[in-house]
Formats: structure tokens, C-alpha cells, sequence
């Protein structure tokens, strides 16, 4: 089985990965080298698949009460002025942290996006971010046949039920091009209410409005179609994160970063799955790049906690130090 998996809409070009949309693509990687895209096999998507389903049909099988164990079919979707090379470095660390060992969480799949890789990209990346959307939504629509198809199999015998819960990570402007294309999903599938598609979503950093979950906000039918394909929605932010103070201002348009505020509590919030942490204690008051600390191994109680969020620890029973 590989040990690192890739999911791309970035062009090939000159023998390196662009900062252009194209084909969606899939790698396979055995190796620790992750940033050399030579060690990288490319895969057909059916091959892709079979790599997953098999890796997770090798996870182990446990009983109703051991479902903190479970283990993971999780996303990583990076964010902003990422490079594929970003992306995988971000990526690795997340593997190893969370996910390496007999009590890891499972298995981790990289999605990168051409995000423009420009330190002034803010407006071309959210163009770019839209964009990627649709091709983001195809993998989420086989993610949710999938667990459509194990869902059957297992009302006609318990025993081939689904062994694997299936969750994202989404960084800064992931959870844009995410909002798209879980609205996108939504709508193709029919608005279903059948599976949560995902199980446990957690929006590190966001850099989405933060009325996203609001009656009344601008994208409240995006913010609709996260909850209801969602398990559990947990937005982890900081008022100390000066990008995304950035990002604010460079929109313009009112409304505060659910990365950098929280939710926005002025407005109802109908969905009772959506709840975020305030995690300006749990980062190292000595790092400097805090948009993405959450990540760093420098940043242990941070990672602590989404391996405890990851695992369905509830929520009252989780509170940061």
C-alpha cells in the first residue's frame, strides 16, 4: 500500500506541477521525498480508488462503542499562496502527527489547487479557489457514492459495513473552494439527507465569512449544504491570526474571517452541528506565522486537538487548555 496519496487540478507543465487548472489527477507516493514530484506515480482514478477501498478495508473492525477508534478516509485541502511542494510539506507533517501508526487515524489524501503562489494573490486565488470548485465536488460525489454503495451492503449484512469515517481538514482558502463545492454536491445529489458525507469537517483558519452558518447570510445556502452533509462542523480560529486580518480588509465587504472571529453569534445559527473553538491559548505565544501554526509540531496541543475532534470527542468534553 503507498504512504502518501494526491489528488490535483493542476496543469503539468515542464515537468512540474502549475499554478494552472487542469484534468484532475492522482498519485500515489511510497516514499518520505514528497516534494519531488519524481517519486510520485501517477495512477488512473479507478487505480486511485481501488488503493483507497482496499486500504480501508483493511482497517479494523469494531463495535459501535469503540467509535472513537474508528479509523479515517480523511482530506486535506490547503489554502492560500500554496505551492504543490507547500501543499505536500503541510500535507506530511499532518500524516505523521495525526495519522502514522497503529494509533493513528488512518489514512490522509492531499487535494492541492493551483493556488496563484503570488504573496499579493489574494483576489486571483479566490478567483482561482472558485474555479476549482466543481473539479473538488467530483471527488466528494465519489466519496458519497461510495458511502452510499457501503451503506446498502451493510442493511443486507452487518458484517460489510463501512470500516472507515470520512472527514476533511480544510486550511484558510481550502474552505472557500470546500463551501463551493459542497454546494455543488448538494445540489447534484439531490439535497439528500441519506449519509453525512462527511463525518467530522474541521475549517482551520477559514477565510470565509463568518455569517457562513447565519440566518440571513450571504451564503447561508452554502453554509446549509456544509451542515447537512456534515457529522459535525468545528471552525478553529484566533484573533491573533493577522492574515486573515488581511483578508478582511482587502474584501472589504463588511464581514469579519470565521478563521480570525469565530462564528458570527449576531444572527441565529440554525444548524445545532456548527460550533467553533478559540484556540489563541493553544498556539505558542513565540510563533510567528500563526495563519498556519495550527499545523506546526511546535504547536502540540493544537494538533492534540483535532485529533481529538477528528476521533468524535464530544464536544463537551473537549475544552482547550
Amino acid at each position: 500500500m503507498a504512504k502518501y496519496y494526491m489528488i490535483s487540478n493542476r496543469v503539468l507543465q515542464g515537468g512540474d506541477l502549475a499554478n494552472i487548472r487542469g484534468p484532475l489527477s492522482f498519485r500515489l507516493n511510497d516514499t518520505e521525498t514528497l516534494q519531488d514530484l519524481a517519486s510520485w506515480r501517477t495512477v488512473s482514478a479507478d487505480d486511485f480508488k481501488k488503493e483507497i477501498l482496499t486500504a480501508a478495508d483493511d482497517f479494523p473492525d469494531l463495535t459501535p462503542e469503540e467509535s472513537q477508534a474508528q479509523k479515517h478516509v480523511t482530506l486535506f485541502i490547503h489554502g492560500f499562496n500554496n505551492t504543490w511542494r507547500d501543499a505536500v510539506k503541510r500535507y506530511q507533517t499532518i500524516v505523521n502527527k495525526l495519522f502514522k501508526g497503529k494509533a493513528g487515524l488512518g489514512l490522509c489524501i492531499c487535494f492541492t489547487w493551483p493556488s496563484d503562489g503570488a504573496a499579493l494573490g489574494y483576489f486571483p486565488d479566490r478567483e482561482t479557489a472558485r474555479e476549482t470548485a466543481p473539479d473538488l465536488a467530483d471527488v466528494l460525489n465519489h466519496f458519497y457514492e461510495w458511502l452510499l454503495l457501503k451503506q446498502k451492503a451493510a442493511m443486507k449484512n452487518p458484517d460489510k459495513a463501512c470500516k472507515a469515517k470520512t472527514s476533511v481538514i480544510a486550511h484558510s482558502m481550502g474552505n472557500y473552494v470546500l463551501q463551493k463545492a459542497m454546494q455543488l454536491t448538494w445540489t447534484r445529489q439531490n439535497q439528500p439527507l441519506l449519509v453525512s458525507l462527511i463525518n467530522q469537517l474541521l475549517m482551520v483558519a477559514a477565510d470565509v465569512d463568518n455569517d457562513l452558518f447565519t440566518d440571513g447570510g450571504d451564503d447561508q445556502s452554502d453554509g446549509i449544504a456544509i451542515a447537512n452533509l456534515t457529522y459535525r462542523v468545528t471552525a478553529l480560529y484566533t484573533g491573533r491570526d493577522e492574515t486573515l486580518g488581511l483578508s478582511a480588509g482587502l474584501k472589504h465587504f463588511g464581514k469579519r474571517r470565521l478563521g480570525r472571529s469565530g462564528l458570527d453569534r449576531s444572527e441565529k445559527i440554525p444548524e445545532d452541528n456548527v460550533w467553533d473553538i478559540d484556540c489563541s491559548k493553544l498556539i505558542p505565544a513565540k510563533a510567528t506565522n500563526i495563519h498556519s501554526a495550527y499545523f506546526e509540531p511546535s504547536s502540540p496541543k493544537t494538533l492534540a486537538l483535532m485529533d481529538q475532534l477528528l476521533r468524535g470527542v464530544d464536544r463537551k468534553l473537549i475544552a482547550p487548555a
